[in-house]
């Protein structure tokens, strides 16, 4: 099964290109902040910028795919469309404690408290829908990123 992302398909219009590579450098920094900060998760950042960068950039994206430490689930998922259990776990996690705390202790407008809310949960059934990257029983597990 090939996915749809495995494959770089650069966007025709030059500032929609610029856009998604910036929106891919965005979310790489913000995954890579969440290796630091135990309340930022990592994979959906991750899922965001290969995303990105398959329309936008040919050398952005080999880069991430072939990346020492986030290349193995960015395969899994561009290749079987799955994310480890783990993976998930402590995104979730992850987007379950960051978000209802800056929502209901640094956020003081409702409608900015509604919008993170509706984030986390839209985040969470996005993960929740990825198939679970089944164990492998013999060589390596597959690819680990901490979140």
């Amino acid at each position: 099964m090939q996915h749809r992302h495995l494959k770089v398909r650069l966007v025709k219009s030059e500032w929609l290109r610029y856009l998604l590579i910036g929106t891919g450098l965005l979310s790489l920094a913000a995954g890579v902040v969440g290796l630091f900060l135990p309340l930022v998760p990592t994979v959906p950042f991750l899922i965001v910028a290969v995303i990105c960068f398959s329309r936008s950039s040919q050398r952005f994206h080999s880069w991430l795919v072939k990346h020492r430490h986030f290349g193995p689930v960015v395969k899994e998922y561009l290749v079987h469309g799955s994310v480890p259990l783990r993976a998930k776990c402590l995104a979730i996690g992850a987007i379950w404690i960051s978000f209802p705390v800056t929502a209901f202790v640094v956020v003081a407008a409702t409608w900015l408290r509604i919008l993170l809310i509706s984030i986390a949960a839209c985040a969470t059934l996005y993960l929740l829908m990825l198939p679970t990257t089944p164990h492998r029983r013999s060589g390596r597990p597959s690819g680990r990123v901490d979140t």
